[in-house]
């Protein structure tokens, strides 16, 4: 069975011995009750991460010895997903597989179709579940970079990241193109949009295709907004090697 895997600052894990305290240290003492002599990971989330050993627990924290490092390059390239707001939890589904799957960055975009609005006294609490759900999954998938979730988006934003991308793709069920006909590129950053339940708007892809988004099908079905996305994921990780 693999270590569990817990974060750490980057700073404490250039030590030989490491505190794991606050609340992850809390839940590998009391809820996970790791005793010396087990075997335990930690990441800085950021590409660093350490094996390590318990030296001493008690009932809140741990002492661990560190015994190895890995530091893991940036992704090449990197995989961003424009994810249209889904309805209630299917956000979070969302964000926990395309985490596991290993997409670099989740942008959460308000469509104009959305069904679900983050209203400006519920975007931060929002924002938190959907940070907090790619950390726990990502903790769970063993990845030492952890995914980041940016804030919430304007069709507008995310013009604009298209246009910056090295290659950019408009999930729509009635685009020629196949997801399995593209080439992606060796390098720079891929952006997958994908549209709401209600699908993407004609305004929405005419911008989008007018900032150099190749409107793409992902195959004979269509598929939910909070499935799109880790499928289209998975298509490209395996193209980049990544897989």
């Amino acid at each position: 069975m693999s270590p569990p895997v817990f974060l750490a600052a980057t700073a404490a894990l250039e030590g030989e011995r490491v505190v794991l305290d606050g609340p992850e240290g809390r839940h590998a003492a009391a809820v996970r009750r790791l005793r010396p002599g087990e075997r335990v990971d930690l990441t800085d989330g950021e590409g660093l991460l350490a094996e390590c050993v318990v030296a001493a627990s008690d009932r809140a924290s741990l002492t661990l010895d560190v015994v190895a490092r890995h530091r893991q390059p940036p992704p090449r390239p990197r995989l961003v997903v424009v994810q249209a707001l889904p309805k209630g939890d299917r956000g979070e589904l969302a964000v926990e597989t395309m985490t596991e799957v290993g997409v670099d960055e989740i942008v959460p975009w308000q469509a104009a179709r959305c069904v679900t609005q983050w209203r400006p006294e519920r975007r931060e609490k929002a924002l938190a579940r959907w940070r907090g759900t790619a950390r726990e999954a990502g903790k769970q998938a063993r990845r030492g970079r952890l995914p980041e979730v940016s804030g919430l988006a304007s069709t507008q934003d995310v013009a604009a990241r298209v246009a910056a991308a090295s290659l950019a793709l408009v999930l729509h069920e009635e685009a020629d193109a196949p997801l399995s006909a593209v080439e992606p590129p060796p390098d720079g950053e891929i952006v997958v949009v994908v549209g709401p339940e209600g699908g993407i708007t004609g305004e929405e892809l005419e911008r989008f295709s007018a900032a150099g988004g190749r409107p793409t099908r992902l195959g004979p079905t269509v598929l939910r907004t909070s499935t799109a996305g880790v499928a289209a994921a998975a298509v490209l990780l395996a193209f980049t090697g990544r897989w």
